[in-house]
């Protein structure tokens, strides 16, 4: 099983068994989207500033902020009921469509 399919599936069983007082992530569920969208921009801007950072520690710094911004992208997905594979179903969608055609695309709809 994929890393991000076990974190999916643990992030759900927070949503519904956890608590609170044991689980980040399911003080952050029970915070709801404004707070977790906090924290996404929060880590999305430490992943700019890592990668902004140089040599190997820059990079290897980068992960780890990646790491943080997907986890909590993660978890507001699962805050708004969706799934990874809709992400992933989506991101098929657009493969082989450059990226000016998918976003005049979204405009007209």
């Amino acid at each position: 099983m994929r890393t991000l399919d076990q974190l999916e599936q643990t992030i759900a069983a927070r949503r519904s068994t956890a608590d609170t007082t044991s689980s980040y992530t399911a003080r952050l569920l029970a915070a709801g989207v404004g707070k977790i969208g906090e924290k996404v921009l929060e880590e999305a801007g430490e992943v700019v500033a890592a990668a902004a950072e140089p040599g190997e520690d820059g990079r290897l710094h980068t992960v780890c902020e990646a790491a943080d911004l997907v986890y909590h992208l993660m978890v507001l997905l699962a805050a708004r009921d969706v799934s990874f594979a809709e992400v992933e179903a989506e991101l098929g969608r657009r493969f082989g469509m450059s990226g000016l055609e998918e976003k005049a695309s979204r405009a007209s709809s």
